[in-house]
């Protein structure tokens, strides 16, 4: 069942939504040669207490394994779920910045790729398109629609540049928890799943792989890595189905869906 939001609830997530995307702008200033990326944790986690707000990834728990993060914070060929260590970010890396924040009782999810300073020229084409990909999924999360389509946007977008998606991790419903029904793939059949309806909430986040679709997981059970070391790139909003467009509920002041 997915959830359908009230009114009333949909205004909670909007509020939880905008929380995560602000924490998300202070972190991704932060972004520079020599800063470790236990510092850039530390320092999300510094904002998510003035925010009055908590880490929806810290203490995340899959069978007997928990998540030691506030934020998941992922380097070059590192898809997901990186986890912040002594490790210092260096000129040419890409930073992917994952936040998840808990207010009220609700959700907020949101991610984006930073680039520090200047990046080969397939890395920035790479960051490029998968924002484009996001940009065209959200786009097609109409009412009526069916799920399998706004999938089916992201790998078409992807593969049409010489990319790959990652199929093993995927977006989800959110609401009062972080992962809720449905399932959100970044590949699909059109025409398949479920017609999304006004009210339900859903984190589209595409993970586009430069080389191969293959992942690795790494010793620390958690960090997700391209099996052939290739660079990834992932960009995340949250997003409201509407009675018309998409409403993008973790809208940033410098995001830009070219």
């Amino acid at each position: 069942m997915i959830p359908i939001k009230s009114a009333k609830e949909i205004e909670k997530m909007r509020q939880a939504c905008r929380t995560a995307s602000e924490i998300l702008d202070r972190v991704s200033e932060l972004i520079r040669p020599g800063i470790s990326t236990k510092e850039v944790d530390q320092a999300a986690a510094d904002f998510m207490q003035e925010a009055g707000v908590r880490s929806a990834f810290l203490g995340y728990r899959i069978g007997h394994r928990v998540f030691p993060g506030n934020i998941c914070i992922s380097l070059n060929d590192e898809i997901v779920h990186g986890i912040g260590s002594a490790r210092r970010i260096q000129y040419g890396d890409i930073v992917k910045l994952d936040i998840g924040v808990i207010e009220d009782g609700w959700v907020g999810d949101t991610a984006s790729t930073v680039p520090v300073g200047m990046i080969d020229e397939r890395t920035e084409r790479l960051l490029r398109v998968t924002e484009i990909a996001l940009r065209r999924a959200i786009e097609t999360a109409c009412e009526g629609v069916r799920l399998g389509d706004v999938c089916a946007a992201i790998e078409e977008i992807a593969v049409r540049d010489g990319f790959s998606v990652v199929r093993e991790f995927v977006g989800h419903g959110v609401g009062r928890k972080l992962h809720e029904e449905p399932q959100v793939p970044n590949y699909g059949k059109r025409g398949s799943g479920p017609k999304l309806k006004a009210g339900m909430t859903l984190a589209i986040e595409p993970m586009i792989n430069s080389g191969a679709a293959s992942v690795r997981l790494r010793d620390d059970g958690w960090t997700v890595c391209t099996a052939d070391g290739m660079p990834s790139a992932h960009f995340e909003h949250t997003i409201l189905i509407t009675k018309n467009e998409p409403e993008i509920l973790t809208w940033r002041g410098k995001t830009q869906l070219k």
